[in-house]
């Protein structure tokens, strides 16, 4: 949010109290338009990437648009793919060290629809819960241009999730969300195990072993029509396999309990 001050071409930067993290590789397609319907939204959200050292140029084009939406576009720059997870939790540390109050996770590549972050704001923001979900599973399969095969994998990968870990939720490896900062917080961040496509389902199991609200905002998740996929049958494995990890683990392990 911008305030015009005075009778001369002055604006201040009004902080925002929600930052939306997008981890980038090779997302040059997307990035610029992303960040620009982000900044359109009525409510003032701020951005920031975290780049994996794209080597098409996604980083330089982020640092163009600091200089246009200076102090609401944010970059973190990291040397070669480190992971998802280790993405997130380095925007997330960011985050609370800025003093954001609703931390997002998000895509870059349009599978996530711009227009619903407010949704999952108001959940957290408006109706008080500690975790929004945008979620794919919640109210059917609401999924666009995927392949058959995949839809299944995830669709009953959620499932696998559910019934090992019993975890009240139904898209388990949502990577659109919303945490309120004491959810953040509160977990010790460098435990979390998982840098691939089990990170999304440890950050929501332990959100939920430390005692916090949970909602689930129904959405249509759009295949990707620009980029590349970072999808790899690697990353599948990880989940099918970490989660019973993750369930045996969470018996011997005290939680951080939400105050």
């Amino acid at each position: 949010m911008c305030a015009f001050v005075g009778r001369t071409r002055k604006w201040t930067i009004m902080k925002s109290d929600s930052v939306i993290i997008i981890p980038t590789y090779n997302e040059k397609e997307n990035i610029e338009k992303m960040i620009r319907a982000l900044m359109a939204l009525e409510h003032s959200f701020d951005v920031l990437v975290v780049d994996d050292g794209s080597p098409d140029g996604t980083a330089a084009i982020v640092k163009s648009l600091q200089q246009e939406l200076a102090g609401r576009v944010h970059l973190i720059e990291r040397e070669g793919k480190l992971g998802l997870g280790t993405a997130y939790i380095a925007g997330f540390k960011w985050a609370l060290k800025q003093g954001y109050e609703y931390i997002f996770e998000m895509d870059a590549d349009f599978s996530h629809n711009p227009a619903d972050v407010p949704l999952l704001y108001n959940a957290c923001a408006k109706d008080g819960y500690d975790l929004s979900i945008g979620s794919r599973y919640v109210t059917g399969v609401n999924v666009v241009n995927w392949p058959m095969g995949r839809v299944l994998m995830s669709y009953f990968a959620s499932k696998y999730v559910r019934f090992i870990t019993r975890l009240p939720v139904y898209d388990t490896t949502a990577g659109f969300n919303c945490y309120r900062r004491r959810v953040l917080e509160t977990m010790d961040l460098d435990s979390i195990r998982f840098k691939g496509y089990a990170f999304q389902i440890e950050m929501k199991f332990t959100t939920h072993m430390c005692g916090f609200s949970i909602k689930e905002v129904p959405v249509i998740f759009v295949n990707r029509v620009l980029g590349t996929s970072k999808m790899s049958g690697g990353i599948f494995s990880e989940a099918l396999f970490g989660v019973i990890k993750l369930k045996v683990g969470s018996w011997f392990r005290k939680y951080p309990k939400a105050n």
